[in-house]
């Protein structure tokens, strides 16, 4: 019985918790990909031996029956390594984009793990287990440069949750935030010198600064300090002339073209927008798209 559809690494791994606390869990993995696949290498489906499971390995079309190999793995008391799709021995378990897909289902003994690696998604940090179904094995370690084998060892790379720093009262600053909150991001608004000095406390590589002003300035100084502190992503508002306006004060403020190079203006993926839902669908779209080409 699907009991979330969220996907959420964060709330998966939580899951995992409640039901380890309540009954016998296992974890599947996503660990191959034959031909298209709609998950990435390390998506998890998280099963209670109670039924409840949550979680995705593709795009819904084999979750039921992962949910059922994890309940068989539960009651063998072993942990095993299933496929579907192309090259499956399930003929009538047909995956859509007409790939393949090898699971892995880990019977979790010890939650101590993902303690560990909540902990350090809390406090915002790069995390990883590795797994080994034949030592029935996983633990933390040092995170990879990317998900996948090392060795006899299927490495998943956990990664904070993306976080949106906004500066502005506007309603287009409003309505990104909506938007943003549903699409499960952590969502922060800054105003007043005193937040904006701390502003570097905020900024991490997984944060993007948009800057939704009607008056460049001001936007200067949260965006001054967003330009010091590198965040993945740095958006402004308006047209492209006050564009130009912007970046000439930047210079005089002794920022390089180097520097400025970073923001994208006039913010968003498409445009011009004339509403701030549009505007709102264009940019969280850019910073997805941003966050795709820098975190792969």
């Amino acid at each position: 019985m699907r009991v979330s559809v969220a996907d959420d690494v964060a709330a998966l791994l939580e899951f995992a918790l409640i039901c380890h606390a309540q009954t016998r869990v296992a974890i599947a993995t996503l660990i191959e990909v034959r031909g298209g696949a709609a998950r990435v290498l390390g998506s998890h489906v998280v099963v209670a031996a109670d039924g409840r499971y949550a979680g995705y390995l593709s795009g819904g079309c084999v979750e039921a029956a992962v949910a059922f190999e994890a309940l068989l793995a539960i009651e063998a008391g072993k942990d095993r390594v299933v496929t579907f799709g192309d090259g499956s021995p399930f003929f009538d378990i047909i995956l859509p984009c007409g790939g393949g897909i090898t699971v892995a289902i880990h019977i979790l003994r010890e939650p101590d793990e993902i303690v560990q690696v909540l902990t350090c998604l809390e406090q915002r940090r790069t995390t990883a287990l590795k797994l080994s179904v034949e030592k029935q094995a996983l633990t933390v370690t040092a995170p990879p440069a990317t998900t996948g084998w090392i060795g006899h060892w299927f490495h998943i790379l956990y990664r904070p949750r993306i976080r949106i720093v906004i500066s502005g009262q506007t309603v287009e600053a409003r309505s990104v935030a909506k938007l943003a909150r549903g699409c499960g991001y952590d969502v922060v608004f800054i105003s007043g010198q005193d937040v904006i000095a701390n502003l570097t406390e905020l900024i991490d590589q997984y944060t993007a600064v948009l800057l939704l002003h009607h008056d460049m300035d001001q936007e200067q100084p949260a965006l001054q300090a967003a330009l010091r502190s590198k965040p993945f992503y740095i958006g402004a508002l308006g047209s492209s002339r006050t564009h130009e306006r912007r970046l000439e004060a930047l210079r005089k403020a002794g920022f390089r073209d180097e520097d400025l190079t970073h923001i994208r203006a006039p913010i968003g993926l498409f445009g011009p927008t004339r509403d701030s839902t549009s505007l709102a669908l264009s940019v969280l779209a850019e910073v997805a798209a941003t966050r795709l080409a820098g975190f792969k």
